[in-house]
Formats: structure tokens, sequence, C-alpha cells
């Protein structure tokens, strides 16, 4: 499948759903966790105050937003793909009084109203999108003067740094044959297609700020590993 064909995208998601916590938390040794903590802990979310969890899979995010925001506020949480958003309206009935809702849309086209959030994350998203560039947009668009994004990623790295060396041999070596192992081989094996056409950190800065934030910082995890561009409107 080819990178950024909205098609594929939604299909390849929708096909892992019921693997996709577990490999998660294997693959990464639990520390997919850490990151989204660490994201929102970066964006400070106070009570009173509307999320969006953007690609939202199957709703760490949204859960953890929709815990801070208590009480007053809301969190929704959006994907195009189906499969991923039962499994987060299954985890929401295990915990029916967080203010969390789920909905099914394009992420470049949210159909939610301009300034209609105090902030806004996305795990995993960008780097899928058909257009980073009109998701960052996007993202600009549904924020209220002010209000805060947070984008975690792979971190794209050059190809000659040794980070990218230990990158590339993780994903051949690891990801590939563990995700073999669920009958999953191509889906993971579209993540390093991916990143060959993700945006450095700092293009993604370049993008955002070219998208209308006022500030565009990108930060790198886990030895130059994972990314998180956090933004203001």
């Amino acid at each position: 499948m080819e990178p950024g064909d909205p098609a594929a995208v939604e299909q390849l998601f929708d096909s892992v759903a019921p693997s996709y916590d577990r490999l998660n938390d294997l693959l990464s040794l639990g520390l997919h966790r850490h990151w989204k903590r660490r994201l929102v802990s970066m964006l400070k979310p106070a009570p009173g105050e509307h999320w969006l969890d953007l690609c939202c899979g199957t709703g760490d995010l949204a859960f953890l937003l929709a815990r801070a925001v208590r009480p007053g506020g809301t969190v929704v949480g959006l994907d195009s793909a189906a499969s991923p958003l039962q499994r987060a309206e299954q985890r929401h009935r295990q915990e029916p009084w967080l203010p969390l809702s789920f909905r099914q849309a394009d992420a470049l086209r949210t159909g939610l109203s301009p300034a209609s959030m105090d902030g806004v994350v996305m795990a995993y998203g960008l780097r899928n999108l058909e257009d980073p560039a009109l998701g960052l947009r996007e993202v600009r668009r549904l924020l209220k003067p002010g209000g805060r994004a947070g984008i975690l990623d792979f971190n794209r790295l050059e190809p000659q740094a040794i980070a990218a060396r230990f990158q590339t041999l993780y994903l051949r070596r690891i990801v590939v044959p563990v995700a073999s192992a669920s009958g999953l081989r191509e889906q993971y094996a579209y993540l390093e297609k991916s990143l060959q056409r993700f945006p450095t950190g700092l293009e993604q800065e370049r993008l955002a700020l070219a998208a209308g934030f006022q500030q565009a910082s990108h930060h790198t995890l886990s030895g130059n590993q994972m990314g998180i561009l956090a933004l203001r409107a």
C-alpha cells in the first residue's frame, strides 16, 4: 500500500484494530503509554476545557484527556476507521462517567466548528495523512485563539545518523517479525515506508508556522526515535 492513500490507511487500521493495543505494548515494551502521558503533561489540559483526539484509534489519548478535563470539559475522539472506534467505545462503556464521545470522519475534513477546541492531540496520525500540511491547517482551524496542540509520532531521522540505523533495524528485525506472528506483516512493514515521506521535526515546525500557528517546537524522545510537535495557536 502507498503511504497517504486515505482508503488504504483506513483499511490498514481496520485490519490491525483487534491486535493494535497488544502489539503497541509488546513492540514498545509499554513505552507508548509513557510517551502519551508525556504529551498530555506538556499540553496541560484543564477542567472545563474541550479537546479533540484526532486520529484517535482505540482512544488512549482521549481517555487521558477525559480524566483531566473533568468536571465540565469534553473530549471528542475522531478517526476515519470504524474498527478502532468500536474498540474505543467498548472501553468507554467500562468508564461511562468520562466526558467522551467518538465519531467517524476524515481528519482533513472533520466537520467540526472552527475555533471550537481548547486543544487537539494526534498520535501516529499526521504521518498517515494524505497531506500533513492540510492536516495541520485543520488542527489550526479547530483551535481557539491561544489553544494548544501536540502531535506524537516516530521521528524522521537523517539516513546517515546512528539513531536512524537503529530505527531501521528495529522496524525490520523486531517490528515486522513480531507483527508477522499475528498475520500483520504487510501492515507493519508499512511503517518504514510511511516514515520515508514524513517531514522531519524541523520541517514539521515550518509547516505548522505556515499553517498559522504562533509557536511550533519539535521535541525528541527515547534516543531520538520518537518526536512530539508542540503547537500554540
